[in-house]
């Protein structure tokens, strides 16, 4: 298999979509020899966060001289983004080679009569087997829908269960109420680990309480509260917590000071679990933290940001950061959704901020929600919006409406899978202007 057949591979299983249960995915595991078995992890379930979570907490053990996998989606760039060692996506012919593997288990659970692993089920196993070759002394694993019957949920040697903000997503999967999410997400919490949650609502709490200590677990809370002499800023920020004063993150937005407790709370647990982590590693694996797509400054002269914002809780977050960061600034939307996400709640949480929206079509197939129809649902609530045809007329509509303003602020916001694109545009416009202004000078 090469990459090109292995891409191929990927695509035809697309239409398998996503199928909540864990037969298959254990049966798909043992067929490979259980390599999940031989691994440690971190599994972090959320609603929102739980990327830069898990770039946090990855970060850091890597810098405390541990060999860690990463495991996370959407990608935003490159499709193997998702398959990480040490930060360090894995090779063309390393994907080629597991998902061979795969695939070939794949095929015999099929002509068994037994159901085909999903593609998610396929990419999760892939994940597993990289994480093993690798011999990684730690994975830091992201639970792609829920958790109890998310195909992450086959591993059994979980050290952490960690929990980012939870909040209303995908409720026709797994529920009506943030409890509801709660208890579905509360099933990567395994026998006797640590279970460490943000402050949620009193009912998720209640639930993910509970379900620690029906595992016999040691539930902890990260709160938010305790971290003093917090200082934001848009390129750095500082906070104390519990013994560590003036930690430091170059992560902007509000949100990430609470991700970044969570992360701390994540690594005193692992310290408890014979892990050594020094406290300069610590700090210095928070401050070279980074996550492209979550309030991810990719431009200045003017701000240039790009959010995953795409439901109600991250759009109210997003919003916070907006009006917290670049208060009385000129600002101008790009936004991009898909059809399932919660739109009109998105835009309603986010319009009075903008001078002007621009609507995208991200590049995700049936589930990308055409740029007109998007502007369509922001014209019942802006006068200004703007449906572009592509993502470099966005761009270029976005600088225009800026003029020679350089206190304005663009904000790309919403799927994932246009910005990977976004990004790349920018920083090539960039590039071009800082070359051109030093040729000048």
């Amino acid at each position: 298999m090469n990459y090109r057949e292995a891409m191929q591979y990927i695509d035809e299983l697309r239409p398998l979509g996503s199928v909540m249960g864990l037969d298959t995915m254990r049966r798909l595991c043992e067929e490979l020899g259980n390599p999940q078995d031989q691994l440690k992890f971190v599994h972090i379930a959320g609603t929102n966060g739980k990327g830069s979570v898990l770039a946090y907490i990855s970060t850091v053990m890597q810098e405390a001289g541990y060999r860690v996998g990463r495991y996370l989606s959407p990608s935003v760039k490159e499709y193997r983004e998702s398959f990480q060692v040490n930060g360090r996506m894995i090779t063309q012919s390393g994907l080629c080679k597991h998902l061979e593997s795969v695939k070939e288990a794949a095929a015999s659970m099929a002509a068994e009569g037994l159901p085909h692993p999903t593609l998610f089920e396929v990419e999760t196993a892939v994940a597993f087997l990289y994480f093993q070759d690798k011999e990684c002394d730690l994975v830091v694993l992201e639970a792609g829908l829920g958790g109890a019957l998310d195909a992450t949920n086959v591993v059994e040697q979980t050290l952490v269960a960690v929990f980012s903000s939870i909040s209303m997503d995908h409720m026709d999967i797994l529920g009506d109420t943030p409890e509801e999410i709660a208890a579905a997400k509360a099933g990567i919490i395994k026998n006797k680990c640590y279970a460490i949650s943000v402050r949620q609502s009193p009912g998720v709490m209640k639930i993910l309480r509970q379900s620690a200590l029906l595992k016999k677990g040691k539930f902890l809370t990260a709160d938010i509260s305790r971290a003093k002499n917090v200082k934001y800023g848009v390129e750095k920020q500082s906070f104390d917590y519990d013994r560590y004063k003036n930690l430091e993150i170059s992560m902007p937005g509000q949100f990430q000071v609470e991700n970044a407790v969570l992360a701390v709370e994540t690594v005193m647990a692992l310290v408890r679990c014979g892990f050594k982590v020094p406290e300069e590693k610590l700090r210095r694996g928070l401050f070279e933290t980074r996550w492209p797509g979550r309030f991810d400054v990719i431009a200045k002269r003017p701000f240039f940001i790009a959010d995953g914002a795409h439901n109600e809780d991250a759009a109210k977050k997003l919003a916070e950061s907006i009006r917290f960061y670049f208060t009385n600034r000129k600002i101008i939307y790009i936004m991009g959704m898909l059809h399932d996400k919660e739109i009109d709640k998105v835009i309603r949480n986010t319009f009075e901020l903008a001078s002007h929206i621009i609507t995208v079509t991200p590049p995700a197939g049936d589930r990308a929600l055409p740029a007109l129809d998007l502007a369509q649902t922001a014209r019942e609530y802006h006068s200004a919006v703007t449906a572009a045809d592509c993502v470099q007329e966005a761009v270029e509509i976005a600088y225009l409406l800026t003029g020679k303003d350089k206190d304005a602020v663009i904000i790309a916001f919403g799927s994932l899978s246009y910005l990977g694109e976004l990004m790349d545009i920018v920083a090539h416009r960039d590039t071009i202007r800082r070359d051109t202004h030093g040729r000048s000078e």
